[in-house]
C-alpha cells in the first residue's frame, strides 16, 4: 500500500479558501455570485433557504458525489434544463487556482466534468491536490446507531481525505466482487477466471484494510488533543473486519494471501447467499466515548452529537498535518445539540485551525461568538447577501 502523503515537517499547514463562488441551475440557485475572505462562513437563514444547498456545492470541489450522494442529474434546478455548475476560485499563499466542475445534460449516462485553471482534469481525483473537504451533516446524528454501511462509508471518506488512493481502491475492489458474484451465479465460469478476480480483490481488499487501520491509528491519537481543554470528549476508534482483525498478525502480503484463500474456499457458499460472505465491504467501525468507557452508541444525543464533532475537527487536524493544507470544513446545523460552553469551543477552534469553515443555522444568535472572525450572510429564496454579525457581547 502506498504510504500516507505526509508533510509532517510543515509545522504551519497553509491555508486554502474559497475566494470566489459561482453556481448556476444549482439545486434552487439560478445563479449565484459570492466573493469571500479567508473566514470562516457563517449561512443564516429558515429551512428551505438553501443553506445546505450551499455547502453541497462545496462539497462537489471533492471527489465523489457531494455530501448528499445524490444523482447527478437531481442537483440540477428544477425548471432548468439538466444543467449545472459549480465554479470556485481556490486561493492559498501561492496564489489562485479556478476549479470548475458540473453537468452536462445528454443522453450519455450522467458524468460530471472537472476543469482545474480551465483545462478538462484527468478525473476527479485531481481535485485532491488542490483541497480536501471535510463535512459533518445532520445525516450523521445516527452514524453510530445506524446502517454498518454508514459507518463504513465514513471511514473510507476519512481516509481519503489523507490518502487519495482510497477511493480507487473501494471502487476497483467493488467492480471485481460484482464481477466475481456474477461469475458465481453463472455457475459455469472458468475457475482460472475466478482466479483473476479473486486475486484482484484480495489485493485491493488487503490494500483498504491496512488503509484504515492506518488512519484510526493516527485519528485516535490526534482525537486526545482535538478539542484543546477537552470540551469535545476523546475517542477510540477501530475497524472490525476480517481482513483488519488479521493485521494484527500477518503482513500485508500475509493478508492478501489469506483472503485470496477464503474468496476460493467460499465459492460454494457466495453462491448460494448470491453474494461475497466476507471482505472489507462488510466491515464495521467501533467508536468508544473515551473517558466513560462507553460505546458511541449507548451515549445520549447530545454526548453522540460531541464524539461526532471530535472526531470531524480531529480529522480536518490530522489532514492539515499529514497533507500540509488545511481543509475546508462543511459544518450543517452544527450549534444542534451542542451546548453554548462546546459551541464556544467549537468557534475558538475554527479561529486558530485556520481553515476556511463554512456553518449553518437558522438564527444567527448561536453565531455571535465569531464576532468578526466570521463573514455571515443570509440565505434566503435562492441569494446570499451579506449580514449583520453579532459581536460577542450582544
Amino acid at each position: 500500500m502506498p504510504p500516507f502523503e505526509s508533510q509532517q515537517g510543515n509545522p504551519a499547514p497553509s491555508p486554502v479558501w474559497v475566494s470566489r463562488l459561482r453556481l448556476t441551475d444549482f439545486r434552487n440557485y439560478a445563479a449565484l455570485a459570492l466573493d469571500l475572505d479567508d473566514r470562516p462562513v457563517v449561512l443564516t437563514g429558515p429551512n428551505g433557504a438553501g443553506k445546505t444547498n450551499l455547502l453541497e456545492a462545496i462539497s462537489f470541489l471533492s471527489p465523489g458525489r457531494g455530501l448528499r450522494r445524490a444523482r447527478l442529474g437531481d442537483v440540477a434546478r428544477q425548471g432548468g434544463l439538466g444543467n449545472w455548475a459549480v465554479a470556485a476560485t481556490l486561493t492559498d499563499p501561492e496564489g489562485e487556482t479556478d476549479i470548475g466542475t458540473g453537468l452536462v445534460a445528454s443522453d450519455a449516462p450522467a458524468q460530471r466534468t472537472v476543469r482545474i485553471n480551465h483545462a478538462p482534469a484527468a478525473s476527479s481525483q485531481d481535485l485532491l491536490d488542490l483541497v480536501r473537504v471535510v463535512w459533518l451533516t445532520p445525516a450523521m446524528d445516527g452514524l453510530f446507531t445506524g446502517p454498518t454501511s454508514d459507518r463504513r462509508r465514513f471511514l473510507d471518506r476519512l481516509v481519503l481525505a489523507i490518502d487519495r488512493h482510497q477511493g480507487e481502491r473501494v471502487g476497483a475492489y467493488e467492480k471485481a466482487m460484482r464481477e466475481r458474484n456474477r461469475l458465481l451465479e453463472d455457475g459455469r465460469a472458468d475457475p482460472a477466471w475466478l482466479d483473476a478476480v479473486e486475486a484482484q480483490m484480495a489485493e485491493h481488499g488487503a490494500a483498504i484494510a491496512a488503509a484504515r487501520r492506518e488512519c484510526l491509528s493516527l485519528l485516535t491519537e490526534a482525537t486526545g488533543t482535538a478539542a484543546g481543554e477537552g470540551s469535545f470528549p476523546s475517542t477510540r476508534l477501530a475497524v472490525a473486519g476480517v481482513l483488519e482483525d488479521a493485521f494484527g498478525d500477518a503482513s500485508a502480503s500475509g493478508v492478501e494471501a489469506m483472503f485470496e484463500a477464503a474468496l476460493r474456499d467460499g465459492r460454494r457458499a457466495d453462491r448460494a447467499a448470491k453474494r461475497t460472505l466476507t471482505g472489507p465491504h462488510l466491515s464495521d467501525l467501533t467508536v468508544v466515548h473515551a473517558p466513560k468507557e462507553m460505546a458511541a452508541a449507548e451515549c445520549s444525543t447530545g454526548e453522540q452529537k460531541a464524539l461526532l464533532t471530535g472526531i470531524v475537527l480531529a480529522h480536518a487536524r490530522l489532514v492539515a498535518r499529514l497533507t500540509g493544507t488545511a481543509p475546508l470544513l462543511l459544518l450543517d446545523e452544527i450549534s444542534a445539540h451542542l451546548d453554548p460552553d462546546r459551541r464556544a469551543d467549537l468557534f475558538e477552534i475554527l479561529v486558530k485551525m485556520g481553515a476556511q469553515a463554512w456553518l449553518t443555522g437558522t438564527e444567527p444568535a448561536p453565531f455571535q461568538g465569531l464576532g468578526d472572525r466570521a463573514q455571515h450572510l443570509i440565505v434566503r429564496d435562492g441569494a446570499a447577501t451579506k449580514g449583520e454579525q453579532l459581536s460577542p457581547s450582544s
